[in-house]
């Protein structure tokens, strides 16, 4: 990781969100270690979520692992015919931009303007020169980014965004690979998503848990001073937050999100994952999802493969601005609204050109349970 070249939070707050109505919780973070000054920022309210009938699907024919848990995702959640793309592409990190602006305007063309979420089934390719693949579709290629990685990028407008329509409002689709290092690790995945829906929206006999791991990896560690505070969250009594330090961590049971700030987090990862949970480390290429197991940086497949459903990396070097990374409130109390896990970690990056977001889209554990039909 680079040496800190990020902006201040509150820097952060006027670029882009006190356009949220977050201005009275616009305060500079606490030193790391004044975990006590914590508090919770106040969120916009949410409309609606993206479900199978609103996600495009592509699949890529060349490459035997996207045709198995493309088309096995397609089934399962029951994506509509007409919203499954099926192109040829090839199987290596990155993409040329001409082989990048092919396959965007293939999903332009072929997907209905319903369609307002992209599913992209492969682990590779995930980049576009230093873009990341689910970035660009979703913003737009940034092809200056390579000349300094480090430098700040476009903001994302789907972060101020409150609806479930961005492509007919924003111009945009937010876009997730099903991405897992083998078919049956990716279709495990895909069950625990749809395991995950509703599951917490009502009361629970046991609240679930995020936690939020302080490391003394200081380049990394720098969301430590937006983890909210422990305890109850409030408002949602079938959640509850947990501060830990990564050296002593407890037991860790009933797992809905656990962010830290590592090159590589110890073994084992976790523990009791629930379905729908969403994991994370900021790292400088988290994303590089061709990474084999224990070299170099781990990656977020390291997190599917622990027991998550989603997570988040970047796919070339993005320094530490916090922007560039998943804020930790934003992610959890946007999911907790009950939209899905595409929906709440998009709306958590204000700066993702680098951002590499992988998992099953459409879990929602919070979502509310969706009324009976009308008795004829």
């Amino acid at each position: 990781m680079a040496k800190a070249r990020f902006k201040t939070w509150h820097a952060f707050l006027l670029s882009g969100l006190l356009a949220w109505g977050l201005g009275a919780a616009a305060a500079e973070p606490a030193a790391p270690e004044a975990s006590t000054a914590s508090r919770w920022m106040r969120v916009p309210k949410l409309y609606g979520r993206i479900t199978a009938r609103e996600l495009g699907l592509v699949i890529n024919t060349a490459d035997p692992y996207s045709v198995a848990v493309g088309e096995h995702y397609a089934r399962r959640r029951g994506i509509p015919p007409e919203q499954v793309l099926r192109v040829s592409l090839p199987q290596r990190p990155s993409l040329t931009r001409d082989e990048f602006v092919a396959l965007d305007q293939a999903i332009r063309a072929h997907m209905p303007d319903h369609v307002h979420g992209l599913a992209l089934a492969w682990v590779l390719p995930y980049a576009v020169d230093c873009n990341a693949l689910t970035s660009a579709l979703a913003m737009g290629l940034q092809p200056d980014l390579c000349a300094n990685s480090c430098a700040v990028t476009r903001p994302s407008a789907y972060a101020g965004y409150f609806g479930a329509r961005p492509w007919a409002v924003l111009g945009m689709r937010p876009a997730m690979q099903l991405a897992a290092r083998s078919v049956p690790a990716a279709l495990v995945m895909i069950e625990r998503g749809i395991a995950s829906d509703h599951t917490l929206a009502g009361a629970v006999s046991e609240p679930a848990r995020a936690y939020f791991a302080a490391t003394p990896d200081a380049a990394r560690n720098v969301r430590q001073p937006l983890f909210p505070p422990a305890g109850p969250v409030p408002g949602l009594p079938s959640l509850e937050v947990v501060r830990v330090k990564s050296d002593a961590l407890p037991p860790m049971r009933r797992i809905l999100l656990y962010q830290t700030g590592l090159a590589r987090v110890p073994a084992p990862l976790g523990g009791e994952w629930l379905p729908g949970a969403l994991a994370d480390h900021l790292t400088s290429h988290g994303g590089s999802l061709e990474t084999p197991v224990g070299e170099g940086q781990m990656n977020t497949l390291d997190w599917i493969d622990a027991g998550a459903t989603a997570s988040y990396g970047t796919a070339s070097e993005p320094c530490n601005h916090l922007q560039k990374f998943p804020h930790p409130q934003l992610l959890m109390l946007a999911y907790a609204q009950g939209v899905s896990a595409l929906e709440a970690y998009w709306r958590s990056v204000l700066w993702p050109a680098q951002g590499v977001f992988v998992g099953e889209p459409l879990a929602a554990p919070f979502a509310p349970v969706p009324a009976s039909a009308p008795t004829p």
